[in-house]
C-alpha cells in the first residue's frame, strides 16, 4: 500500500530531509512538494544532495489529493496555513512546528493534535490523524529522563546542557549562523527560558503526576552543523545497575534507542534517527549523556516515524537512512 503524501514548506533543512526520506520509503508516493519562494524549480536546484533522485519541482500550489500533509513551514507558520486553509478532514496532518505541541494549543478547525514523541505517546500515535512533532531539544532531553519519570522519581530540581548544531536554527542566515562567527566559537542562548521547556515539563508530568520540579535548562549553540549533544545529572539514589534496569525496561520495545554501556559521542548518531544514551553515576549524582541527530530524531526522521505508526506500517520503515549533503 502507498499513501499520497505532500509537504507543506519544503525548501528549509526539515523539508530537505523529510523529501530524502519520503523519496526513499517503499508505502509513500510524494506527490507535492510547495514552497512559494521556489515555485517551478527542481527540487534538486535547492537540495542538492538529491540530484538524480528527483525530477519534482516545488509548487506554490496545495493539492487535497493528499492523504497527508507535513507542514514544514516554522514556528507560528502552522496557525496561519489554518487560517488560510480549510483542509479536509480524511487528510491527515503532521506538523514540525511548535504550534501545536502544547496541551492548551494542541486544536484547531476541531482537530486535536497528538504530542508525537513515539517513545512517550506511540499508542495515542496509532490512533490519531494529527500529530505534532516534538522540539529537537526537547526530544533528546525528555529521552533521557523518560524511564526516571515513568517510575516517579524524577527529583525536584534537574540540571541540563545541551548544545546544538547550526542547522538548529533554520535555513534563513542569522547573525549566530554564519560561518564566519559559528566556526571556532560556541555561546549560550535563552538561559532557563526556553521554548522546549514547557514540552517537556507537560511530557514529564503526564507520567510522573506530581513532578514540579525545576529543570535548569542551559542550551548552547556548536561550531558544527547537525546533532544535539545533551548532558542531564541530578541527585538520585539509584545505583547504576538499577538505572540502566530502569532504562532498559522502558525502552524494550522502542526500535531507535540505544543504550551504551560507554561513554557516547555526536557522530554516532549523525545521519540516522537513533538516539544514544550512555549512563554514569558519581557520588550522589545520577549523570545521563544522549545525542540526537536534530533534522532527523529531532524533526523530519521522527515526523516519518510517526507517520508509520499512524498508517500501520513497521515503525523503522524508511528509515535507514543514506548520509545527507550536510
Amino acid at each position: 500500500m502507498k499513501i499520497k503524501v505532500g509537504i507543506i514548506g519544503g525548501a528549509g533543512y526539515t523539508g530537505g530531509e523529510l523529501i530524502r526520506i519520503l523519496l526513499n520509503h517503499p508505502n509513500v508516493e510524494l506527490v507535492f512538494v510547495h514552497s512559494n519562494s521556489n515555485a517551478g524549480n527542481k527540487i534538486w536546484h535547492v537540495h542538492t544532495d538529491l540530484l538524480g533522485e528527483t525530477e519534482l519541482e516545488f509548487t506554490n500550489k496545495i493539492s487535497f489529493e493528499a492523504e497527508l500533509l507535513f507542514l514544514c513551514s516554522g514556528h507560528h507558520k502552522a496557525e496561519a496555513f489554518f487560517a488560510e486553509n480549510t483542509i479536509p478532514e480524511h487528510i491527515a496532518i503532521i506538523d514540525l512546528s511548535q504550534d501545536f505541541r502544547h496541551r492548551n494549543k494542541s486544536e484547531i478547525q476541531g482537530r486535536k493534535f497528538i504530542y508525537g514523541l513515539p517513545e512517550l505517546n506511540r499508542d495515542k500515535i496509532s490512533k490519531s490523524r494529527n500529530i505534532a512533532n516534538p522540539g529537537c531539544f526537547a526530544t533528546g532531553v525528555q529521552l533521557a529522563l523518560l524511564p526516571f519519570a515513568n517510575a516517579g522519581i524524577l527529583p525536584n530540581e534537574i540540571h541540563v546542557n545541551a548544545t546544538t548544531g547550526s542547522t538548529g536554527a533554520g535555513q534563513a542566515p542569522s547573525d549566530t549562523t554564519h560561518f564566519s562567527w559559528r566556526d571556532n566559537n560556541t555561546s549560550v542562548y535563552k538561559a532557563f527560558t526556553h521554548q522546549h521547556l514547557t514540552e517537556i515539563n507537560e511530557s514529564l508530568c503526564s507520567l510522573q503526576s506530581n513532578f514540579d520540579g525545576k529543570i535548569n535548562f542551559i542550551p548552547q549553540r556548536g561550531n558544527f552543523s547537525r546533532g544535539i549533544f545533551a548532558s542531564v545529572y541530578f541527585k538520585c539514589s539509584l545505583t547504576r545497575e538499577e538505572i540502566l534496569e530502569l532504562f532498559n525496561f522502558y525502552y524494550k520495545t522502542h526500535p531507535f534507542i540505544r543504550i551504551s554501556n560507554q561513554p557516547i559521542d555526536l557522530k554516532q548518531v549523525v545521519n540516522t534517527n537513533r538516539c544514544f544514551i550512555a549512563i554514569e553515576k558519581h557520588d550522589d549524582y545520577t549523570f545521563i549523556t544522549s545525542a540526537v541527530d536534530n533534522l532527523l530524531k529531532g524533526a523530519s526522521g521522527q515526523a516519518v516515524q510517526n507517520m508509520n505508526l499512524m498508517f500501520g506500517f513497521d515503525e523503522t520503515t524508511g528509515l535507514k537512512l543514506k548520509p545527507s549533503a550536510f
